[in-house]
């Protein structure tokens, strides 16, 4: 197999194959080194682990039964209320630990608006925990 030739007259074209012996050589030097290397990162301790058996520790925070009425009426846990102390009876709850959940019953028809005055009556008082209740067993 020449590459090259002193005779001028004797016209070679390019080279049309390609060696690949140094790239199989090169593939089974990797092969060999990560079959080497594998085995060395995969090292673990192995130890024997206590055995327990527990069951979860579920502490429900208390929450507040809200309602709102369509014709504007407040209810605290079953409690008619007054707008004017919502503020007040709002901070109080934002002060225990662990703070307690507002759940909102609002009626189908009761106003936005006074949803809204609650919701930002207890963001004021530092209630952050919110929901609203829904009745699941209804579709639209």
């Amino acid at each position: 197999m020449a590459f090259g030739s002193f005779d001028s007259r004797r016209h070679q074209g390019p080279m049309a194959e390609i060696n690949v012996v140094p790239l199989v050589d090169v593939m089974l030097v990797l092969l060999v080194v990560f079959i080497i290397t594998a085995p060395l990162l995969t090292n673990a301790v192995k130890i024997d682990l206590p055995k327990a058996s527990s069951t979860a520790n579920i502490t429900r925070a208390e929450h507040i039964e809200f309602s709102i009425r369509e014709d504007g009426s407040y209810f605290w846990n079953g409690e008619q209320i007054a707008v004017t102390s919502l503020l007040e009876r709002f901070a109080i709850e934002a002060k225990k630990q662990p703070q307690s959940e507002l759940h909102i019953h609002a009626d189908k028809f009761a106003h936005y608006e006074r949803v809204a005055q609650v919701m930002s009556s207890a963001a004021k008082a530092g209630v952050v925990r919110i929901g609203f209740v829904t009745d699941p067993a209804q579709s639209p």
